[in-house]
């Protein structure tokens, strides 16, 4: 089974179509690097809650969409090695994050190695 880098994320929602640019951006870097695949969830039906919930998790604020998203990589060795590669490539280029269109101070992230992984067939 995949390695995968999971994200959760608030994006102001008038944001929508730049940050869905970014994302189409960053994939072939991405791919270049090792991983299989990038989702990008952007948020329909996703509650308040009174304990915990993901709006809570990201501080959602008045017209933000929470937006769900995984990188999917064959192995963790691989994620490693693409993440280092990747922040090398982009210190390369001068790449300082700026115009990224979220606050990413709010932003969260980690490695999930395999657990289960059931399907439909």
């Amino acid at each position: 089974m995949a390695y995968v880098d999971g994200y959760l994320l608030a994006v102001p929602t008038e944001n929508r179509v730049r940050y869905r640019a970014l994302a189409e951006e960053v994939w072939p870097m991405f791919a270049r690097h090792g991983a299989m695949a990038m989702r990008e969830w952007w948020g329909d039906d996703v509650p308040d809650g009174e304990v915990t919930s993901f709006p809570m998790a990201v501080k959602l604020e008045p017209g933000e969409t929470v937006v769900f998203a995984w990188v999917e990589w064959p192995d963790k060795a691989t994620r490693d090695a693409g993440n280092a590669g990747m922040r090398a490539e982009m210190a390369a280029s001068g790449d300082d994050g700026a115009g990224i269109p979220f606050d990413v101070m709010r932003m969260m992230w980690g490695g999930f190695a395999p657990f289960v992984d059931c399907r439909a067939d």
